[in-house]
Protein backbone atom coordinates (compact mmCIF):
# COMPACT_ATOMS: atom_id res chain seq x y z
CA UNK A 1 0.00 0.00 0.00
CA UNK A 2 2.59 2.26 1.02
CA UNK A 3 4.88 1.44 -1.76
CA UNK A 4 2.25 2.29 -4.37
CA UNK A 5 1.45 5.50 -2.57
CA UNK A 6 5.19 6.98 -2.79
CA UNK A 7 5.80 5.55 -6.69
CA UNK A 8 2.40 7.52 -7.42
CA UNK A 9 3.83 10.65 -6.52
CA UNK A 10 6.87 10.25 -7.49
CA UNK A 11 7.03 8.36 -11.01
CA UNK A 12 5.48 11.06 -13.58
CA UNK A 13 9.29 13.11 -12.01
CA UNK A 14 11.65 10.26 -13.25
CA UNK A 15 10.13 9.19 -16.88
CA UNK A 16 13.66 10.24 -17.80
CA UNK A 17 15.41 8.01 -15.57
CA UNK A 18 16.66 10.88 -12.84
CA UNK A 19 15.65 14.21 -11.98
CA UNK A 20 18.34 17.15 -10.68
CA UNK A 21 18.10 19.12 -7.27
CA UNK A 22 15.42 21.53 -7.91
CA UNK A 23 12.66 18.68 -9.05
CA UNK A 24 13.88 17.09 -5.70
CA UNK A 25 12.80 20.25 -3.78
CA UNK A 26 9.60 19.66 -5.50
CA UNK A 27 8.94 16.42 -4.61
CA UNK A 28 9.67 16.92 -1.06
CA UNK A 29 7.44 19.21 -0.97
CA UNK A 30 4.79 17.03 -2.53
CA UNK A 31 4.76 14.94 0.66
CA UNK A 32 3.46 17.88 2.76
CA UNK A 33 6.63 17.13 5.37
CA UNK A 34 8.73 19.98 7.05
CA UNK A 35 12.14 19.34 5.40
CA UNK A 36 15.17 21.98 5.68
CA UNK A 37 17.01 23.40 2.82
CA UNK A 38 20.71 22.61 3.09
CA UNK A 39 20.15 19.36 5.10
CA UNK A 40 18.33 17.79 1.63
CA UNK A 41 21.23 19.47 -0.48
CA UNK A 42 23.95 18.09 1.51
CA UNK A 43 21.81 14.09 1.48
CA UNK A 44 21.81 15.13 -2.42
CA UNK A 45 25.49 15.60 -2.68
CA UNK A 46 26.27 12.39 -0.86
CA UNK A 47 23.23 10.28 -2.91
CA UNK A 48 25.20 11.99 -6.15
CA UNK A 49 29.15 10.66 -5.68
CA UNK A 50 29.62 10.90 -9.72
CA UNK A 51 28.43 14.83 -9.46
CA UNK A 52 26.37 14.61 -12.04
CA UNK A 53 24.04 16.79 -10.49
CA UNK A 54 21.31 13.73 -10.85
CA UNK A 55 19.79 11.33 -8.52
CA UNK A 56 17.89 7.85 -9.67
CA UNK A 57 14.53 6.97 -7.94
CA UNK A 58 16.15 5.06 -5.38
CA UNK A 59 18.31 7.62 -4.68
CA UNK A 60 15.31 9.61 -4.08
CA UNK A 61 13.47 6.94 -1.67
CA UNK A 62 16.65 7.34 0.27
CA UNK A 63 16.28 10.79 0.63
CA UNK A 64 13.00 11.05 1.46
CA UNK A 65 13.21 8.45 4.73
CA UNK A 66 16.38 10.27 5.83
CA UNK A 67 14.66 13.33 6.39
CA UNK A 68 11.00 12.29 7.23
CA UNK A 69 11.63 8.91 8.95
CA UNK A 70 12.59 8.38 12.65
CA UNK A 71 13.56 4.76 13.96
CA UNK A 72 12.34 5.92 17.33
CA UNK A 73 8.73 7.21 15.63
CA UNK A 74 8.99 3.46 13.86
CA UNK A 75 9.85 1.61 16.43
CA UNK A 76 7.03 2.88 18.43
CA UNK A 77 4.95 2.33 15.54
CA UNK A 78 5.42 -1.55 15.75
CA UNK A 79 4.86 -1.97 19.18
CA UNK A 80 1.62 -1.01 18.62
CA UNK A 81 0.85 -2.52 15.29
CA UNK A 82 0.14 -6.24 15.23
CA UNK A 83 1.28 -6.37 11.68
CA UNK A 84 3.81 -3.88 11.55
CA UNK A 85 2.13 -2.02 8.61
CA UNK A 86 -1.14 -0.52 9.68
CA UNK A 87 -2.86 0.98 12.89
CA UNK A 88 -6.53 -0.42 13.19
CA UNK A 89 -8.81 1.68 15.02
CA UNK A 90 -8.62 0.04 18.16
CA UNK A 91 -4.71 0.07 18.36
CA UNK A 92 -4.38 3.77 17.91
CA UNK A 93 -6.93 3.87 20.85
CA UNK A 94 -4.73 1.68 22.80
CA UNK A 95 -1.86 4.23 21.99
CA UNK A 96 -3.92 7.51 22.75
CA UNK A 97 -4.57 6.24 26.46
CA UNK A 98 -1.47 4.49 27.51
CA UNK A 99 1.24 6.31 25.63
CA UNK A 100 -0.18 9.66 24.93
CA UNK A 101 -2.23 9.75 28.49
CA UNK A 102 -6.07 10.52 26.72
CA UNK A 103 -8.09 8.45 28.72
CA UNK A 104 -10.64 9.95 27.01
CA UNK A 105 -9.89 9.06 23.69
CA UNK A 106 -12.26 6.46 21.86
CA UNK A 107 -12.95 4.97 18.39
CA UNK A 108 -14.14 8.30 17.02
CA UNK A 109 -10.93 10.09 18.21
CA UNK A 110 -8.77 7.74 16.52
CA UNK A 111 -11.40 7.77 13.72
CA UNK A 112 -10.76 12.27 13.63
CA UNK A 113 -7.18 11.22 13.57
CA UNK A 114 -7.00 9.28 10.34
CA UNK A 115 -8.57 11.44 8.89
CA UNK A 116 -6.39 14.55 9.37
CA UNK A 117 -2.92 12.73 9.20
CA UNK A 118 -3.15 9.65 6.81
CA UNK A 119 -2.20 10.79 3.59
CA UNK A 120 -2.56 7.65 1.62
CA UNK A 121 -6.51 7.03 0.14
CA UNK A 122 -7.07 3.48 0.65
CA UNK A 123 -5.99 3.51 4.34
CA UNK A 124 -8.50 6.59 5.15
CA UNK A 125 -11.20 4.49 3.42
CA UNK A 126 -10.41 1.57 5.21
CA UNK A 127 -10.26 3.58 8.66
CA UNK A 128 -6.76 2.82 9.11
CA UNK A 129 -3.28 4.63 10.33
CA UNK A 130 -0.16 3.66 8.20
CA UNK A 131 3.43 4.26 8.97
CA UNK A 132 3.32 7.82 7.02
CA UNK A 133 0.00 8.66 9.03
CA UNK A 134 1.46 7.52 12.42
CA UNK A 135 4.67 9.82 11.44
CA UNK A 136 2.29 12.89 10.25
CA UNK A 137 0.58 13.05 13.76
CA UNK A 138 3.72 12.23 15.42
CA UNK A 139 5.46 15.31 14.36
CA UNK A 140 2.37 17.42 14.25
CA UNK A 141 1.42 20.20 17.10
CA UNK A 142 -0.59 17.61 18.39
CA UNK A 143 2.13 15.85 20.39
CA UNK A 144 4.21 19.01 21.07
CA UNK A 145 4.98 19.34 24.69
CA UNK A 146 4.17 22.91 23.85
CA UNK A 147 0.34 24.09 25.11
CA UNK A 148 -1.17 25.05 21.68
CA UNK A 149 -3.96 27.71 23.77
CA UNK A 150 -0.31 29.11 24.74
CA UNK A 151 0.47 30.32 20.85
CA UNK A 152 -1.50 32.86 21.87
CA UNK A 153 -1.07 35.73 24.41
CA UNK A 154 -3.47 34.06 27.37
CA UNK A 155 -2.89 35.88 30.39
CA UNK A 156 -4.56 38.73 32.12
CA UNK A 157 -3.21 41.63 30.15
CA UNK A 158 -5.56 44.44 31.40
CA UNK A 159 -3.22 45.18 34.97
CA UNK A 160 -1.09 48.15 35.45
CA UNK A 161 1.83 48.18 33.34
CA UNK A 162 4.10 47.61 36.50
CA UNK A 163 2.34 44.35 36.67
CA UNK A 164 4.32 42.33 34.12
CA UNK A 165 8.29 41.50 33.72
CA UNK A 166 9.33 43.23 30.23
CA UNK A 167 11.26 41.74 27.94
CA UNK A 168 14.19 44.29 28.12
CA UNK A 169 17.20 44.95 26.03
CA UNK A 170 20.79 46.69 26.80
CA UNK A 171 22.85 48.15 25.06
CA UNK A 172 20.31 47.23 21.82
CA UNK A 173 22.50 49.04 19.40
CA UNK A 174 25.55 46.96 19.83
CA UNK A 175 26.13 43.14 18.19
CA UNK A 176 29.78 42.18 19.20
CA UNK A 177 32.23 43.89 21.84
CA UNK A 178 30.64 46.89 24.39
CA UNK A 179 33.97 48.79 23.82
CA UNK A 180 34.97 48.69 20.12
CA UNK A 181 32.64 46.75 18.38
CA UNK A 182 29.86 48.08 15.72
CA UNK A 183 26.86 50.11 16.45
CA UNK A 184 24.37 48.22 13.75
CA UNK A 185 20.86 49.36 12.83
CA UNK A 186 20.45 45.19 13.18
CA UNK A 187 20.82 45.01 17.17
CA UNK A 188 17.33 46.61 16.94
CA UNK A 189 15.38 44.83 14.22
CA UNK A 190 16.85 41.82 16.00
CA UNK A 191 15.88 42.70 19.34
CA UNK A 192 12.32 43.58 18.05
CA UNK A 193 11.97 40.28 15.77
CA UNK A 194 12.87 38.29 19.00
CA UNK A 195 9.64 40.12 20.90
CA UNK A 196 12.11 42.55 23.17
CA UNK A 197 9.54 44.93 24.33
CA UNK A 198 12.02 47.20 25.94
CA UNK A 199 15.11 49.06 23.74
CA UNK A 200 17.94 50.90 25.05
CA UNK A 201 18.91 54.28 22.70
CA UNK A 202 22.39 55.61 24.12
CA UNK A 203 22.23 59.29 22.25
CA UNK A 204 24.82 61.72 21.95
CA UNK A 205 25.17 64.92 20.04
CA UNK A 206 26.38 64.49 16.16
CA UNK A 207 27.81 66.32 13.59
CA UNK A 208 25.41 69.04 11.82
CA UNK A 209 22.91 68.94 14.11
CA UNK A 210 21.98 65.04 13.99
CA UNK A 211 22.50 63.01 16.84
CA UNK A 212 23.78 59.72 16.77
CA UNK A 213 23.58 56.30 19.14
CA UNK A 214 26.73 54.60 20.30
CA UNK A 215 28.43 53.43 23.46
CA UNK A 216 30.12 56.92 25.01
CA UNK A 217 33.58 56.99 25.17
CA UNK A 218 34.83 54.07 23.60
CA UNK A 219 35.94 53.18 20.42
CA UNK A 220 31.98 51.74 18.82
CA UNK A 221 31.05 53.13 15.92
CA UNK A 222 28.32 55.67 15.39
CA UNK A 223 24.48 55.39 13.98
CA UNK A 224 22.39 57.96 13.27
CA UNK A 225 19.57 58.27 15.84
CA UNK A 226 17.33 59.42 13.02
CA UNK A 227 17.80 56.16 11.01
CA UNK A 228 17.45 54.04 14.48
CA UNK A 229 13.88 55.35 14.50
CA UNK A 230 13.27 54.43 11.46
CA UNK A 231 14.09 50.86 11.80
CA UNK A 232 11.88 50.57 15.28
CA UNK A 233 9.08 52.10 13.67
CA UNK A 234 9.56 49.61 10.84
CA UNK A 235 9.62 46.47 13.22
CA UNK A 236 8.12 47.99 16.63
CA UNK A 237 4.93 45.68 15.82
CA UNK A 238 5.88 42.92 13.91
CA UNK A 239 5.87 40.07 16.71
CA UNK A 240 4.13 41.36 19.21
CA UNK A 241 1.02 43.80 19.46
CA UNK A 242 2.08 45.13 23.09
CA UNK A 243 3.43 48.44 23.83
CA UNK A 244 7.46 49.49 23.28
CA UNK A 245 9.55 51.21 25.55
CA UNK A 246 12.51 53.49 24.29
CA UNK A 247 14.75 53.68 27.12
CA UNK A 248 17.25 56.84 26.34
CA UNK A 249 20.38 57.89 27.69
CA UNK A 250 19.97 61.31 27.18
CA UNK A 251 23.53 62.93 26.34
CA UNK A 252 22.61 65.53 23.66
CA UNK A 253 22.34 69.55 24.31
CA UNK A 254 18.91 70.75 24.05
CA UNK A 255 18.98 71.60 20.66
CA UNK A 256 19.66 68.28 19.57
CA UNK A 257 17.40 66.81 21.80
CA UNK A 258 15.03 69.11 20.09
CA UNK A 259 15.77 67.09 16.94
CA UNK A 260 15.19 63.85 18.25
CA UNK A 261 11.93 64.92 19.98
CA UNK A 262 10.82 66.05 16.09
CA UNK A 263 12.14 62.69 14.37
CA UNK A 264 10.16 60.58 17.09
CA UNK A 265 6.64 63.07 16.72
CA UNK A 266 7.15 62.72 12.66
CA UNK A 267 8.36 59.44 12.06
CA UNK A 268 6.27 57.48 14.96
CA UNK A 269 2.95 59.45 14.28
CA UNK A 270 0.26 58.04 16.31
CA UNK A 271 1.92 55.36 17.97
CA UNK A 272 3.96 57.68 20.06
CA UNK A 273 2.17 58.26 22.96
CA UNK A 274 2.37 61.51 23.90
CA UNK A 275 -0.43 62.43 26.89
CA UNK A 276 -2.78 60.08 28.93
CA UNK A 277 -5.04 57.99 27.21
CA UNK A 278 -8.53 60.57 28.13
CA UNK A 279 -6.32 63.12 29.09
CA UNK A 280 -7.29 63.08 32.14
CA UNK A 281 -4.44 62.82 35.21
CA UNK A 282 -4.82 59.08 35.93
CA UNK A 283 -3.90 57.44 39.72
CA UNK A 284 -2.57 54.05 38.12
CA UNK A 285 -0.52 52.93 34.75
CA UNK A 286 -2.82 51.50 31.82
CA UNK A 287 -2.25 48.14 31.13
CA UNK A 288 -0.32 46.90 28.06
CA UNK A 289 -3.94 45.84 26.76
CA UNK A 290 -4.77 49.65 26.49
CA UNK A 291 -1.21 50.22 25.41
CA UNK A 292 -1.26 48.08 22.31
CA UNK A 293 0.54 49.41 19.34
CA UNK A 294 2.05 52.34 21.25
CA UNK A 295 6.00 53.52 21.92
CA UNK A 296 6.35 55.33 25.19
CA UNK A 297 9.72 57.20 26.15
CA UNK A 298 11.42 56.62 28.96
CA UNK A 299 13.55 58.98 29.94
CA UNK A 300 13.96 62.53 32.40
CA UNK A 301 11.25 64.60 32.95
CA UNK A 302 11.40 68.37 33.56
CA UNK A 303 8.52 68.53 36.42
CA UNK A 304 5.42 66.39 37.17
CA UNK A 305 2.88 64.97 34.57
CA UNK A 306 0.35 67.09 36.11
CA UNK A 307 2.00 69.96 34.53
CA UNK A 308 2.72 68.60 31.15
CA UNK A 309 -0.86 67.68 30.80
CA UNK A 310 -2.05 71.51 31.61
CA UNK A 311 0.76 72.38 28.74
CA UNK A 312 -1.00 70.30 26.39
CA UNK A 313 -1.15 72.07 22.82
CA UNK A 314 1.26 74.51 23.47
CA UNK A 315 4.42 74.96 21.54
CA UNK A 316 7.81 73.43 23.88
CA UNK A 317 10.11 74.20 21.45
CA UNK A 318 13.14 76.50 22.60
CA UNK A 319 12.79 75.90 26.24
CA UNK A 320 14.80 74.35 28.13
CA UNK A 321 14.61 73.14 32.50
CA UNK A 322 17.77 72.76 34.43
CA UNK A 323 18.82 69.84 36.14
CA UNK A 324 21.28 69.48 38.60
CA UNK A 325 23.19 66.19 39.10
CA UNK A 326 25.14 64.75 40.63
CA UNK A 327 28.60 61.70 40.15
CA UNK A 328 27.59 58.36 41.16
CA UNK A 329 29.32 56.88 44.23
CA UNK A 330 31.59 54.43 44.35
CA UNK A 331 29.08 52.12 45.78
CA UNK A 332 26.71 52.62 42.93
CA UNK A 333 28.82 52.69 40.41
CA UNK A 334 29.96 49.36 41.34
CA UNK A 335 27.84 47.70 38.64
CA UNK A 336 30.28 48.80 35.93
CA UNK A 337 33.50 46.31 35.93
CA UNK A 338 36.10 47.64 36.89
CA UNK A 339 37.97 48.13 32.98
CA UNK A 340 34.84 49.93 32.30
CA UNK A 341 34.98 52.43 34.80
CA UNK A 342 37.19 55.03 33.46
CA UNK A 343 36.82 55.00 29.67
CA UNK A 344 32.73 55.50 30.15
CA UNK A 345 30.76 58.79 31.22
CA UNK A 346 30.18 58.70 34.72
CA UNK A 347 26.37 57.88 35.49
CA UNK A 348 25.19 61.03 37.13
CA UNK A 349 21.91 61.55 39.28
CA UNK A 350 19.22 64.23 38.32
CA UNK A 351 16.98 66.06 40.58
CA UNK A 352 14.20 68.65 39.20
CA UNK A 353 15.69 71.96 40.00
CA UNK A 354 14.11 73.18 43.51
CA UNK A 355 13.64 69.82 44.92
CA UNK A 356 15.66 68.15 48.25
CA UNK A 357 19.15 68.72 48.22
CA UNK A 358 21.08 65.67 47.57
CA UNK A 359 22.19 63.76 50.90
CA UNK A 360 26.12 63.29 50.00
CA UNK A 361 28.15 66.38 49.08
CA UNK A 362 28.66 65.35 45.36
CA UNK A 363 30.10 67.38 42.84
CA UNK A 364 27.46 68.99 41.17
CA UNK A 365 27.01 69.56 37.40
CA UNK A 366 24.32 71.83 35.89
CA UNK A 367 22.19 70.69 32.40
CA UNK A 368 19.60 71.41 30.44
CA UNK A 369 16.81 69.48 28.94
CA UNK A 370 14.14 70.26 25.97
CA UNK A 371 10.97 70.71 27.22
CA UNK A 372 9.60 69.18 23.57
CA UNK A 373 11.64 65.93 24.51
CA UNK A 374 10.34 66.13 28.23
CA UNK A 375 6.88 66.88 27.33
CA UNK A 376 7.15 62.90 25.39
CA UNK A 377 7.74 60.99 28.62
CA UNK A 378 4.52 60.27 30.28
CA UNK A 379 4.29 57.04 31.98
CA UNK A 380 7.96 55.89 32.10
CA UNK A 381 9.89 59.01 33.67
CA UNK A 382 13.28 57.78 34.79
CA UNK A 383 13.97 58.16 38.72
CA UNK A 384 17.07 57.99 40.69
CA UNK A 385 16.21 55.24 43.52
CA UNK A 386 16.88 56.48 46.64
CA UNK A 387 16.30 53.75 49.00
CA UNK A 388 12.76 52.31 49.87
CA UNK A 389 11.46 54.53 52.12
CA UNK A 390 12.22 57.88 50.12
CA UNK A 391 10.39 55.37 46.73
CA UNK A 392 7.05 54.93 49.23
CA UNK A 393 6.69 58.43 50.23
CA UNK A 394 7.41 60.42 47.28
CA UNK A 395 7.70 58.41 44.17
CA UNK A 396 5.05 58.66 41.76
CA UNK A 397 3.48 55.99 40.07
CA UNK A 398 4.88 56.69 36.45
CA UNK A 399 8.16 57.06 37.73
CA UNK A 400 10.67 53.97 37.60
CA UNK A 401 13.54 53.06 38.59
CA UNK A 402 17.10 51.06 37.12
CA UNK A 403 18.97 48.83 38.98
CA UNK A 404 22.51 47.63 37.95
CA UNK A 405 22.86 44.14 38.41
CA UNK A 406 25.40 44.58 41.66
CA UNK A 407 22.94 47.11 42.95
CA UNK A 408 20.15 44.94 43.04
CA UNK A 409 21.92 40.99 44.52
CA UNK A 410 22.63 44.01 47.11
CA UNK A 411 19.22 44.97 48.22
CA UNK A 412 18.56 41.17 47.24
CA UNK A 413 20.35 39.87 50.08
CA UNK A 414 20.25 42.57 52.42
CA UNK A 415 16.57 43.73 52.12
CA UNK A 416 15.13 40.58 50.47
CA UNK A 417 11.27 40.80 51.63
CA UNK A 418 11.60 44.62 50.85
CA UNK A 419 13.48 44.29 47.74
CA UNK A 420 10.26 41.96 46.62
CA UNK A 421 7.65 44.36 48.10
CA UNK A 422 8.62 47.01 46.13
CA UNK A 423 9.13 45.41 42.82
CA UNK A 424 5.29 44.50 43.51
CA UNK A 425 4.60 48.19 44.35
CA UNK A 426 3.11 50.53 41.44
CA UNK A 427 6.51 51.64 39.96
CA UNK A 428 8.42 49.77 37.48
CA UNK A 429 11.89 48.56 37.44
CA UNK A 430 14.61 48.37 35.12
CA UNK A 431 17.67 45.77 35.96
CA UNK A 432 20.56 46.45 33.46
CA UNK A 433 23.31 43.72 32.83
CA UNK A 434 26.60 44.42 33.95
CA UNK A 435 29.56 46.15 31.05
CA UNK A 436 30.87 42.47 30.94
CA UNK A 437 27.51 41.58 28.95
CA UNK A 438 25.56 42.01 26.23
CA UNK A 439 22.09 41.77 26.39
CA UNK A 440 20.09 41.59 22.88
Amino acid sequence: MEARWFLGIIQDKFQKGKINFESTLELLSKFDIPFDYVHVKYIFKASDPLKSGTITIDDFRGIYRAIAHRCEIHDLFKIHSSNHKILQLSNIVEFLRNEQFQPEADETTASDLITRFEPIEEAKRNREMTFEGFLRYMTSEDCGIFKMQHKSVYQDMTQPLCDYFISSSHNTYLISDQLIGPSHLWGYASALMKGCRCLEIDCWDGPNNEPVVYHGHTLTSKIGFKTVIQVINKYAFLVSDYPLILSLENHCCPKQQEVMADYMMTMLGDKLVTSTIDDKMPTELPSPEALKFKILIKNKKLGTLEETLGRRGMDSHGQTGEFEEEQTSDEESDDEPSHLKQPLLKKRQASWKGSAPPRKKQRMKKIKLALALSELVIYTKSRKFINFEDSKELQFFYENNSFGEAKARKLGKLLAIRTVNKLYEGACHRLAESGEMLQV
